[in-house]
């Protein structure tokens, strides 16, 4: 029995006794209360009445593999090779990492309900509830080498920004790799970020592992112990499916990834700037224990963000380098 199996049976909006729970999925009464725990520490509401048995208070969709194939479109299946769905994981960049090392990954998916050891830029650990996010990793082999993938994950969060915004969301872009969106207060927090992993050689073949984080549904509870401000999904949109959007970001997405080499950021490079977050703001340019106050300005066709501040104009190229709004 696991997590996702219970979860099914319980979001059907009928009570269900442990000892149906059991019935069904083939273990004792006993496995079962010490699963129903389980749920409880995991920030999932569950509804308990004496007599009539346990429910989800509110139904939680979980992750479709068969879905979410059959939802893309032509070009999209065309482009993948291999779509997984896991329960819980490390990391879904180091699962599709692995899968390079097995030979395989090229247009390879992974997607997961919850990461234990999940990341984001600079080793910042990425956190969501189980089944509250929508959390994926993309395996590409590129053979241009790394420098044709100048400003890859800026052309991913607008393709993220496209998909939204057909949903009535307005999304905004913050250099280098995070998606924001306004909250329940209207102020602007993270809905989603994402990490780009390159190895290989600078002018040879190379592979790529994009992973991206995006929150979904997230307990009051949990925004709580967040000390950025975050946005979700649910937040703007409450019927969207995870699994629509699972479908409709895999058909930018691998496109995208087929025709980077030869279009390059600057086939994005108008979109990104269009929707970029702090455009003419003023903002703190972070280096290690160095901050800068600067004015934001446009991305470049490398993805590189220009400021302004009192010694002139400059070009920041990413690394170890953040950029944050001012309040």
């Amino acid at each position: 029995m696991t997590i996702g199996e219970l979860i099914r049976l319980l979001s059907d909006g009928d009570f269900h006794s442990g000892e149906q729970l059991g019935e069904r999925l083939g273990v004792s009464r006993t496995a079962v209360w010490k699963q129903l725990k389980k749920l409880e520490a995991m920030d999932i509401p569950l509804e308990a009445v004496k007599g009539q048995g346990y429910r989800l208070t509110m139904p939680l969709e979980l992750m479709d593999g068969k879905k979410i194939v059959a939802g893309l479109s032509r070009q999209g299946r065309q482009h993948l090779a291999r779509l997984f769905v896991e329960e819980t994981l490390p990391s879904s960049n180091e699962f599709i990492r692995q899968r390079f090392a097995q030979g395989a990954g090229h247009g390879e998916v992974c997607l997961v309900e919850q990461q234990s050891a999940g990341r984001g830029r600079r080793g910042r650990v990425w956190s969501t509830p189980w089944g509250r996010a929508l959390m994926l990793s993309v395996g590409w082999r590129f053979e241009s080498g790394v420098a044709a993938l100048e400003g890859l994950s800026l052309a991913v969060g607008v393709a993220l920004a496209r998909v939204l915004e057909r949903h009535g969301m307005r999304p905004r872009l913050k250099w280098p790799n995070d998606v924001l969106l306004a909250d329940a207060e209207g102020g602007l927090g993270k809905l989603a970020g994402i990490l780009v992993e390159i190895s290989g050689d600078m002018g040879g073949p190379c592979e790529v592992v994009v992973g991206m984080g995006i929150n979904f549904s997230l307990p009051d509870g949990f925004r709580a112990q967040i000390e950025q401000r975050v946005a979700a999904v649910h937040d703007q949109v409450p019927a969207l499916s995870r699994n629509q959007l699972g479908v409709e970001l895999l058909d930018e997405l691998l496109p995208l990834l087929a025709g980077y080499e030869s279009m390059g950021f600057a086939a994005w490079q108008e979109e990104w700037n269009a929707r970029h977050a702090f455009r003419g703001c003023e903002v703190d340019v972070l280096r290690g224990q160095q901050r800068l106050v600067a004015t934001a300005e446009s991305v470049d066709e490398s993805g590189n963000l220009w400021i302004r501040h009192s010694d002139g104009r400059e070009r920041l190229g990413g690394g170890e380098i953040s950029v944050r709004g001012r309040t």
